[in-house]
């Protein structure tokens, strides 16, 4: 299946929102996404930023908008504890920096993730 490929402004934004946070960069969907402690909590998808969020933190962030979904990369599976946040509502920059400080919390509370062996 092919994604539609995000916009270099949504991972500019994406970016900006993170920017100071120890976080690693690799890709996920073709597109940057964002890991601490090898467990990821941000990235870009098509036309949207997903963020990795306690339970409270996502009734909380999708009471504030219709717009706001879980995220599906494919039809029918969600991603657990993962929001879809549509490029409409990005430009409010300082509410992307809560929501974003608040995923990387989060994922920071988690314990570590082992990285998978490679296949040979």
């Amino acid at each position: 299946m092919a994604w539609k490929k995000v916009s270099p402004a949504v991972c500019d934004i994406l970016e900006e929102a993170l920017m100071g946070y120890p976080a690693q960069e690799r890709r996920m969907f073709g597109s940057p996404s964002f890991f601490i402690n090898n467990n990821m909590f941000a990235g870009a998808h098509e036309e949207y930023i997903f963020l990795r969020l306690s339970e409270q933190d996502r009734k909380e962030i999708m009471a504030t908008s219709d717009e706001i979904s879980l995220f599906e990369p494919l039809s029918g599976r969600p991603m657990r504890e993962y929001v879809a946040l549509p490029e409409p509502l990005l430009s409010d920059r300082e509410w992307l920096q809560e929501w974003a400080r608040r995923s990387f919390l989060f994922a920071s509370s988690l314990p570590p993730k082992k990285k998978k062996e490679k296949k040979k």
